[in-house]
């Protein structure tokens, strides 16, 4: 067991650049990784090696047995390496999204705390305490994600670091207009010696309106989403299935016609059968639904909340239950047009 976990561990740094790993630390710090995950690396690289190891033996070897061998061994090496390659840029892709949407809830999450740290370090101040000391004491267990990042700067500032340079340092981390504006304001304040209380109180009367405005905006926007959610939902589905049974009753009326005008001769007309099939736009339409849903998701998010990785909440909700309803309103139609066409 020991064996396979240092193999895997070991695998993991042979495939990461070492010029890549300080910016890559640096990366999964933000997500709260302290470590980078070198044994993860390993297992997926091992999980790519066999996935291409089954699409190999499955789709790819079979059609190789007549080539001569010399053929054979460069078309393998060249597949194997194409399928490889494309399955790692697929991890690192799914990897990189994963941690990326991390990054956004952590940042979006300590903007959300940010006004009452701040207002336990205005209350930390006005008791007598420094500054220095009113960050370490405000650190409490229900800001877990502004405290921890506030704790890192605060064992720096401990250890001799300026604390201008610590702050500025955590708002460089994260992407946060709102944490950046709000951390240059209190280093200005600090530097010139002014009343940091005072400015703290102010900036967390103005974090606090700034929110409820955004709330405000949200629930202003809802009858968009309400109306955007129904037609992803429920009419375009419906939509869907009906021009399906339509097309079919379509193609069934244009055989008839087609079977009875070969059947009188000398018409000066022809109807022949259409090479349409009601398979294949079932299909498209499926495609089409998933489509449709996952960029409505996303622009319910920017409707709604003014950026658009907060909608990823959404696309499992949008897509599985438009397509869940296009197949009931197949089966419901279905039956209903079996009638109708039976009477016919």
């Amino acid at each position: 067991m020991v064996f396979k976990i240092v193999f895997l561990e070991e695998f993991g740094k042979a495939f990461v650049p070492k010029k890549f790993i300080p910016n890559l630390r640096k990366y999964l710090l933000k997500a709260g990784f302290n470590e980078v995950p070198y044994k993860f690396f390993g297992l997926l690289f091992y999980i790519s090696a066999f996935i291409t190891t089954i699409v190999f033996i499955a789709f790819i070897y079979p059609y190789l047995k007549t080539f001569t061998l010399i053929k054979v061994y460069i078309y393998s090496f060249l597949s194997w390496a194409v399928i490889h390659l494309s399955l790692a840029i697929l991890f690192i892709m799914l990897v990189y999204f994963y941690l990326d949407i991390k990054i956004y809830l952590r940042t979006k999450k300590m903007e959300d705390q940010l006004a009452d740290f701040l207002q336990v370090v205005s209350s930390n101040l006005r008791g007598g305490m420094t500054f220095e000391k009113a960050l370490w004491a405000a650190i409490k267990p229900r800001f877990d994600v502004l405290g921890s990042e506030m704790a890192k700067a605060s064992k720096k500032v401990m250890t001799g670091y300026d604390v201008s340079k610590a702050l500025i340092e955590l708002a460089d981390k994260y992407d946060s207009l709102m944490l950046r504006r709000t951390i240059d304001l209190m280093i200005s304040e600090i530097e010139s010696g002014g009343n940091i209380a005072d400015l703290i109180d102010r900036l967390v009367d103005n974090l606090k309106e700034t929110k409820e405005l955004k709330d405000e905006m949200s629930a202003s926007a809802i009858a968009y989403v309400i109306f955007i959610s129904v037609i992803v939902v429920f009419i375009s589905p419906l939509l869907f299935a009906l021009s399906y049974h339509l097309l079919v009753v379509l193609l069934n009326f244009v055989s008839k016609i087609a079977v009875a005008t070969h059947r009188v001769p000398n018409l000066p007309f022809v109807f022949s059968n259409v090479n349409i099939k009601p398979a294949d736009f079932r299909l498209f339409s499926i495609i089409t639904i998933f489509v449709i849903s996952l960029f409505s998701s996303l622009i319910v998010s920017i409707v709604e909340k003014g950026d658009m990785k907060g909608g990823l909440k959404y696309i499992p909700i949008y897509v599985f239950g438009s397509i869940t309803f296009y197949l009931i309103f197949m089966k419901v139609l279905n039956k209903l047009f079996i009638q109708y066409l039976i009477k016919i």
